[in-house]
Order: C-alpha cells, then sequence, then structure tokens
C-alpha cells in the first residue's frame, strides 16, 4: 500500500479515542479519512462533535458502519465487546483493522472472557496481533487485525518489559502504581466520580486488590516477554485532576546487583529502534512531556539499600495509550513510515 493515499473509516468517532483519531489523521500523509461512523452524531458535521477539526468540516458522520468495507484500513473506536462483532465481516472484506478496545488484545479468549463477557469471535483472537511496535513489530507488519493496547497497560509494560526480557526482576515483586486524567473514563462517563467538584483536588484509588482490567494485559505480555514464565504484578490505578496523561511508578525487586547504569544499559539495548521512546537519564519524566504526544518518557531510579529499581513511565492515555499508538500500528500494517503522522512534540506548557 506505500505510496499511495490509504483510505480509512473511524467507527466510533465521537468518542475520545476517535477524536483523537480524527485529529491526528487531519494532518497524515498517507491515511485520509473517507468514513466516520457515530449513531449519536449522525448526519452533522465532525465539528459538531469536534469544533478543534475545522480543517474535516466536510465530513459528515453516518449512523452504520456498513460503508467502512469500502476503505482500505479501519479503525475500531467503540466500548469493549463491539469489534468482535463488526471485526469479521471488515476482515472478509480485506480491510486491515485496528481496534481499540480490549476485545483483541488476548491470544486467549477464555482470559478475555474471565475479565469482560464471551467472546463473540473466538477464532479472530489467535490471529490478532497484540499491538505494541515496540515488543512486535514484526508481528504488527504481517498482520490484519491488531488489539490496540489498554492505555495503563502500555505505560507499565514499556516500563517493565526490558526488566522482564533480561530476566533480572523479581516476577512475585512487581508493583504498578499508576495515575491517569479523567478522560481515561471515555466521554461517556457521566458518574458522579467525574464531576468536577468531585474530582477537582482529589485524588483518588479504583479498581484495586488486582480488579482493574488491564492487571492481566500487563501480565500476559511480560510473561511472553520473559518466556512464559509466571508474573504477577500488584496495580493500583488511581484517578487525578487533570484531563489527560498516564504517570506510572512501578516498583521491581532484583535478582542480583546491578548498577544504574547496567540497567540504562538493558532499557537502551531494548529500545534501540523504537522511535517513541525517550529515555530520561537525566530528569524524571512528567505527563506534562508527552500531552498531545505519541511518545513514552521513562526514568530510572535505583534503590542500593532495598536492591529494588524505581521505573517512571509517562504517556498520554489519548495518544500513545490509544490513538497515536492505533496509527502507529496501522502505519506498519500498511507498509508505512512507522512515524507517518506522529512526530508531533508534546504540547508545551
Amino acid at each position: 500500500m506505500s505510496g499511495k493515499c490509504i483510505s480509512v473509516a473511524v467507527v466510533g468517532a465521537s468518542g475520545y479515542g476517535g477524536g483523537e483519531l480524527l485529529r491526528l489523521l487531519a494532518n497524515h500523509p498517507a491515511l485520509q479519512v473517507k468514513t466516520v461512523v457515530s449513531n449519536t452524531y449522525a448526519g452533522e458535521s465532525v465539528t459538531s462533535a469536534w469544533p478543534n477539526l475545522p480543517m474535516l468540516k466536510h465530513l459528515h458522520f453516518v449512523e452504520k458502519g456498513d460503508t467502512a468495507s469500502e476503505c482500505e484500513a479501519v479503525f475500531l473506536a467503540q466500548e469493549n465487546g463491539k469489534a468482535m462483532l463488526c471485526a469479521p465481516a471488515l476482515l472478509e472484506a480485506g480491510c486491515k483493522v485496528v481496534d481499540l478496545s480490549a476485545d483483541f488484545r488476548f491470544r486467549n479468549p477464555g482470559k478475555y472472557s474471565e475479565w469482560y463477557s464471551n467472546h463473540a469471535a473466538p477464532s479472530l483472537t489467535e490471529s490478532a496481533v497484540y499491538g505494541l511496535p515496540e515488543l512486535y513489530r514484526e508481528r504488527i507488519k504481517r498482520s490484519q487485525l491488531v488489539g490496540n493496547p489498554g492505555c495503563y497497560a502500555t505505560a507499565a509494560i514499556l516500563a517493565l518489559a526490558p526488566l522482564l526480557k533480561a530476566d533480572v526482576a523479581e516476577r512475585g515483586s512487581i508493583i504498578v502504581d499508576g495515575k491517569s486524567g479523567v478522560s481515561g473514563a471515555g466521554r461517556a462517563s457521566f458518574s458522579l466520580s467525574y464531576h468536577y467538584s468531585e474530582v477537582e483536588g482529589s485524588v483518588s484509588a479504583y479498581k484495586v486488590a488486582g480488579t482493574h482490567r488491564h492487571t492481566p494485559e500487563i501480565e500476559t505480555t511480560l510473561e511472553d516477554i520473559s518466556g512464559q514464565q509466571a508474573v504477577v504484578v500488584s496495580f493500583t490505578p488511581h484517578l487525578i485532576p487533570m484531563t489527560r496523561g498516564i504517570h506510572a511508578t512501578s516498583y521491581v525487586t532484583l535478582k542480583g546487583s546491578l548498577s544504574l547504569a547496567q540497567l540504562w544499559d538493558l532499557y537502551g539495548e531494548m529500545y534501540s529502534d523504537a522511535p517513541f521512546v525517550v529515555l530520561c537519564k537525566d530528569k524524571l519524566p512528567s505527563t506534562k512531556q508527552t500531552v498531545g504526544s505519541n511518545f513514552c518518557h521513562i526514568g530510572l531510579a535505583l534503590d542500593t539499600r532495598a536492591n529494588r529499581v524505581t521505573v517512571i513511565s509517562c504517556i498520554d492515555n489519548l495518544n500513545k495509550g490509544a490513538a497515536g499508538q492505533a496509527i502507529q500500528n496501522m502505519n506498519l500494517m500498511c507498509g508505512l513510515e512507522e512515524t507517518s503522522g506522529l512526530l508531533g512534540g508534546g504540547v508545551w506548557p
């Protein structure tokens, strides 16, 4: 497909993930949006949902995704349980599909059923590829169906993968403390917990004690990286009063004695060809550095007294944690440069 304009459909285009996809695709050199699907805004201009995108005012939402199959590339940005229903027809039509929900993140449909619901297309999960390019780039290039990782999972896995791959981490010692802005809950979250007066000036934990759905996603991927050895992660997410961004602090006990320089060597080796991973050796990263960008910033600190390494990873949950990573995957699937349309830096200040 390289060297020509590739037609794109965005299904679920009125949610935060869909809106971020449209913003990034508006200036993409090869992926051109042809179809935008939203039941809520059917018949209206894209700007009715996204007034920040006047360059796309000529596009109008359609109610049904039937015409999506006429496009070469399709992004499914709907809630869990929707993609598994429409993906089979899209794949049959020859479309390349990236799903931003959890429907195709697990190769084992039983794992999905355990944490979500019964899977309606279990025959597709084995062929779907987990869409973390830093780990599975070559598989993604050959795939027709990619399950885009969760936002917390992206931040945690990128932070921990070098330690698990090198087998220097005690696999039962891993603790991940995650903090996310309110956009991580989606545009349709109207519960009391997300009202301004409830969120502003407060930090709260939720889905604690191993109950968050990104926990098995983190564990199964780290197990794959470490050679299927059991990995147990204690993951606690927090809601913080900002719009977007994820800050993950991971704590790992080391098997042996390693210097900070040796740890940085592991990260440098693993991410030497990863254009969107920034290793912050001079100063620990913050979420502000990544807002609006597809970059993941990673910092390390070594506690020699406890023989434990602290890994800080920061991403924009709507970008590297969703839409930006989805486009990164589609670039690879379509034979484009991995960085096409994604090299914009974070918004500062």
